[in-house]
């Protein structure tokens, strides 16, 4: 379901990503002790990513974290903005002056329950802070 804003078509948060140090341990946190729902998963360890459903429709993904990268876990990677047209958006956020680093493109995540068609991009915001435009047909 999206929102109502006309310049990225929908609106709205779609996920919060972070990085962890133990999927498992915070799956378990977060679904059973704040009641998320696991929705859709992809990857194998140690690049196994979870997008868990809040109550409301939108999502926090969390992905294993790998010890020897840079990003340590427990950092925000990016926010996730809901749309239902990524091309759209991806515009709005150019002629707003955002530098695009990822333009729209389609994917199949191999998820659980099925795969998953998404369209995604990824912008800079003002600050450097990171941005995707997300159309699925799961919200």
């Amino acid at each position: 379901m999206a929102g109502t804003n006309n310049k990225i078509a929908g609106g709205g948060f779609h996920h919060v990503s972070m990085r962890v140090k133990d999927l498992e341990k915070s799956i378990k946190f977060y679904c059973d002790g704040l009641g998320f729902v696991e929705k859709v998963s992809w990857g194998e360890a140690p690049n196994r990513t979870v997008l868990l459903d809040t109550g409301d429709g939108n999502y926090f993904e969390i992905s294993q974290g790998d010890p020897n990268a840079e990003q340590q876990p427990g950092i925000f990677q990016h926010i996730a903005l809901r749309t239902e047209d990524c091309e759209k958006a991806t515009e709005a956020a150019r002629k707003a002056g955002a530098e695009i680093t990822v333009e729209p493109k389609e994917i199949e995540l191999q998820s659980v329950p099925q795969p998953l068609k998404i369209k995604i991009s990824f912008f800079k915001g003002p600050d450097g802070e990171v941005v995707e435009f997300f159309e699925d047909d799961i919200t």
